[in-house]
């Protein structure tokens, strides 16, 4: 393996980290909104929550499926950050080399 070919890889990890970490910050932002909107449904009248629904503010998140996406994404990210660091070491090696 070239030097430029590891290099080059690198960078493409690095842009696929940020990607899913965005991804992953995005549900667990979803998740915090549906925690606030249940307690929410929960002290409203229910004429007060039907116009909330109605005007799109109350978003009904799918929590299970929220959480189980956001696990699959960080079992991804771990498995891109082994990924990361193998090439960072055969880089550092041929650097040294």
């Amino acid at each position: 393996m070239r030097e430029i070919d590891l290099a080059v890889y690198a960078d493409a990890l690095a842009g696929e980290s940020a990607a899913l970490s965005a991804r992953a910050e995005r549900i667990r932002s979803r998740l915090r909104q549906a925690k606030i909107e249940r307690r929410a449904r929960n002290d409203l009248s229910a004429a007060t929550v039907d116009r909330l629904e109605s005007l799109g503010l109350f978003c009904g998140t799918d929590e299970r499926s929220a959480h189980a996406e956001l696990r699959e994404l960080e079992e991804s990210l771990a498995a891109l950050e082994e990924l990361q660091a193998w090439v960072e070491e055969e880089l550092a090696a041929k650097n040294a080399a």
